[in-house]
């Protein structure tokens, strides 16, 4: 039987949840939803909160009014690598067929020009191209100068000079789209794309106590053993704002810092790793407390980056924590446990968190609080010390007194 480690293995004290929260409630105008028709209590459940980028990682924002169509045709391959695949797969065809078939109209062309048509079947005759007898023929011929294959039965004569310049252009031509056509279908069919399948995200994220000190944490891992390498992980807060001037800014974008100073963000990511980002001065959930978040709306973006260990591309995977997916006073159970001779991965408690004993204020309150504990000690351990010295002098007074009491003079014992 395997032995776990202690020191990988975290047993709660309080029973473990499977981190289900109640959604807060958020306000909406009484008056909007009794003109429409509902109470504000039905309205108030119906409206959802709009993610911008998916949980899987897809960005929720589509790109309407676009009136400059011809710049997607100036990167007309980054275009065709962006289609879908079976666009993708149409156009590959269309491409070929176009060009066999507007190759072959132009053999069929030449033939019917110089009249070899006609002298099907005369020995006398020298044709352009040897039996080329129709369009389906030239379609034919077109296809076997364009792949390369030459059955040998359709031949260019050396006595059509319009053909072998024809012959020419097809071949390079042909060549060309080859070239873009392979490279299309090879970049798309390596795009790291799905290798972001196999990164995964905590369904949730927590703020709890690290080193008495409130930090916001999400855990991340990959599932396959080919790793990434160079991972390095970016958040980012997404909420609207209004500044000084009362510009309304949409969808603000403000940096989380998970590590940046530090290297923390570079990740070696070979088992399951919590991202913790210390809420300080600082962080734009400086002044936020357990109740404030719980009204707050905001999105939290997860971004992780790295290269395909395999192929080494670029790879990026994706995802974003609601307010109602931010749990306070939560951490993740342990995943990691000694076996005999490896450290073994249960993914089955990757996404599972437990309550922890967390102060409900925020940080600026707890920080605040903790400099007047450290004030308060500061300044009571010198007046201690104070008291001791006084009630040592006050001591040393009296001894004094009793010893003069007791003393004669010189004079007294003289005269006695």
């Amino acid at each position: 039987m395997a032995k776990e480690n202690s020191a990988f293995s975290t047993i709660p004290e309080t029973p473990v949840s499977e981190s289900k929260v109640a959604l807060p409630s958020r306000q909406l105008n009484p008056a909007l939803a009794r003109r429409l028709g509902e109470e504000p209590e039905k309205a108030e459940k119906k409206r959802g909160r709009q993610r911008y980028v998916e949980k899987d990682g897809k960005c929720n924002v589509q790109h309407g009014n676009v009136r400059e169509t011809y710049r997607y045709l100036t990167d007309i391959f980054t275009t065709l690598v962006d289609l879908k695949w079976r666009f993708s797969l149409l156009v590959f065809v269309l491409a070929y067929a176009i060009t066999w078939l507007f190759f072959g109209l132009i053999w069929w062309f030449i033939a019917y020009c110089r009249g070899d048509l006609d002298h099907l079947g005369d020995d006398a005759w020298t044709p352009c191209v040897n039996n080329l007898n129709g369009f389906v023929s030239a379609f034919l011929f077109s296809i076997e100068t364009e792949t390369t294959i030459g059955y040998g039965h359709r031949v260019i004569t050396d006595k059509c000079p319009e053909g072998i310049i024809l012959l020419l252009l097809q071949a390079i031509l042909g060549s060309m789209v080859n070239a873009f056509m392979v490279g299309c279908m090879f970049v798309k069919i390596s795009q790291p794309n799905k290798r972001a399948e196999t990164l995964v995200f905590s369904t949730h994220a927590v703020i709890s106590l690290r080193d008495d000190r409130l930090c916001l944490m999400f855990r991340v891992g990959d599932l396959r053993n080919s790793h990434i390498v160079e991972a390095s992980i970016r958040a980012k807060l997404i909420k609207s704002k209004q500044t000084q001037e009362g510009e309304f800014i949409p969808l603000n974008q403000t940096d989380i810092n998970v590590g940046f100073e530090t290297g923390d963000d570079r990740l070696f990511l070979v088992s399951p790793l919590i991202i913790s980002h210390e809420i300080s001065e600082h962080s734009p959930f400086w002044e936020v407390s357990k109740d404030q978040l719980q009204k707050d709306e905001f999105e939290i973006v997860v971004i992780l980056e790295g290269m395909v260990e395999a192929t080494g591309m670029t790879c990026q995977a994706r995802s974003s924590y609601l307010v109602d997916e931010v749990l306070w006073g939560h951490r993740f159970m342990s995943v990691l446990s000694l076996e005999d001779g490896f450290y073994e991965v249960d993914y089955n408690s990757f996404h599972q968190t437990f309550e922890v004993p967390t102060p409900s204020c925020s940080a600026r309150e707890l920080s605040e609080a903790a400099a007047r504990m450290d004030a308060h000690l500061y300044w009571s351990i010198p007046s201690q010390l104070d008291e001791k010295v006084e009630e040592g002098t006050e001591k040393g007074g009296d001894g004094d007194k009793e010893r003069n009491g007791n003393l004669t003079s010189p004079e007294s014992e003289s005269k006695v």
